[in-house]
């Protein structure tokens, strides 16, 4: 059974770990946008009682595939193609009530969409629901060819990875990237194509030593539970889980199950623990938020720092993941996920130990069936060995995406990028003695 276990972890950590390496800086170069046809709203999805924001809120344009998300402060940037100007913004989140409204309706700047929770009726959280509720996940997951989109799309997304020391942000990447997307009933493996890419780094903060997520976008699309289950729940390590139901819940105004999954008390090797959201009606996998159980220091770094400095200790403190998927004519598919990785690094013979975390995320932002089945060149696709960081080159075009769709960025990463982009000019000042404007 131990051998089982680790055979299936194993296979999981070589798709997803950190190294720890000197770094070198690199050079920036200048991109120039290409020109398009479009319309941007921006603006914030609120909580219409507390006016809290609502964090990873889903925004589509109705009858198309082009989406977006709001950021962690719930702020949103939604590109339009003109001829989609006309049409309706339809906005979800899960517990409220879904949202629709005409596009002529927003201001192109600075609007405040208020969205009502939904308040369960007491007899609809007693409908006659499944009393078993590992049965149910099970069923849920072998119900994918019927559920998900069963066709190969090409899907165009934002991928973010970001490094902070302690608070501070220090390093962010950022990408638009292609993904050629096996049927979720293929046993065929997704392949990515990066489109273009730009970094930020203040390599004064990172003490001589960096932080690179190798795998890049890999990570974010291998927590696509629905398309890669062997990553976290086989025929072999199910049974190594507890499940239980809470309270339920809606989305998109269907009822939505909540199953509580967490590692039984005598397995020793980290696993999972979080929570799974069914639709009650078709048995679909909405959306899923889960966390690696890190309670044994050792083990939880041999599964993700593969190099580190001979003075050094290191270990996670926290690692969680989140996936949400859409809908569109009845057919699921991958939306949104991300990744989040806290590390404590001890030194030896130093007072104070560095505490870096690394998120990465990607939201699909348009797709298209694959109708010519086409995939790119093994030559031109990303390796899941990947670090992004240094396949990407500076910030430097403000119009660097045009007609893409992004993640908005957060505030402090925004502060982050011109406070490095200040610090690297100096530091040129300084080495050449030329003047920067």
């Amino acid at each position: 059974m131990k051998k089982e276990r680790s055979t299936i972890l194993g296979h999981y950590i070589a798709k997803l770990f950190l190294t720890l390496v000197l770094f070198a800086i690199a050079g920036a170069a200048h991109v120039y946008a290409q020109s398009s046809s479009f319309v941007e709203y921006t603006g914030e999805i609120l909580d219409s009682n507390s006016k809290k924001p609502l964090i990873f809120a889903s925004l589509t344009i109705e009858n198309t595939n082009h989406s977006t998300i709001t950021n962690s402060e719930g702020e949103f940037s939604l590109k339009v193609p003109i001829d989609e100007a006309n049409g309706n913004l339809i906005i979800g989140f899960l517990g409220y009530k879904t949202r629709m409204i005409p596009l002529a309706q927003l201001d192109k700047n600075d609007n405040k969409i208020l969205m009502d929770e939904f308040i369960m009726a007491l007899s609809e959280a007693r409908i006659d629901a499944p009393n078993n509720a590992q049965k149910l996940v099970m069923e849920t997951l072998d119900k994918k060819g019927n559920n998900y989109l069963n066709e190969s799309t090409v899907m165009t997304a934002f991928y973010r990875e970001t490094i902070k020391k302690r608070r501070t942000n220090v390093s962010l990447s950022e990408a638009v990237v292609n993904i050629y997307k096996a049927p979720y009933s293929s046993n065929k493996s997704d392949a990515l194509e990066l489109y273009k890419a730009r970094k930020s780094t203040d390599y004064n903060k990172l003490d001589t030593v960096a932080l690179k997520l190798q795998g890049g976008p890999f990570n974010t699309l291998f927590v696509d539970m629905v398309k890669y289950p062997d990553y976290i729940f086989t025929p072999e390590t199910i049974s190594y889980y507890d499940f239980s139901f809470d309270t339920s819940t809606r989305v998109n105004d269907q009822l939505i199950y909540v199953i509580d999954f967490k590692q039984k008390d005598e397995i020793l090797d980290p696993l999972y623990t979080g929570k799974l959201y069914i639709d009650a009606k078709n048995k679909i996998l909405t959306s899923a938020v889960y966390s690696l159980n890190i309670t044994d220091r050792r083990l939880a770094s041999q599964m993700f720092v593969r190099r580190k400095p001979k003075n050094a200790e290191v270990w996670p403190t926290e690692v969680s993941y989140r996936v949400d998927y859409r809908e569109k004519n009845g057919k699921w598919y991958y939306g949104y996920s991300n990744v989040l990785l806290e590390f404590k690094i001890n030194w030896d013979k130093r007072l104070f130990n560095s505490v870096y975390s690394m998120s990465c995320e990607m939201a699909v932002t348009d797709w298209d069936k694959n109708i010519d089945n086409y995939i790119p060149k093994s030559k031109d696709r990303i390796k899941s060995s990947i670090i992004l960081s240094d396949e990407a080159i500076g910030f430097a075009d403000p119009n660097f995406w045009g007609e893409y769709n992004i993640i908005e960025p957060e505030k402090s990463i925004e502060s982050a990028i011109k406070k490095i982009q200040r610090q690297l000019r100096r530091g040129k000042l300084d080495t050449d003695g030329t003047s920067i404007p």
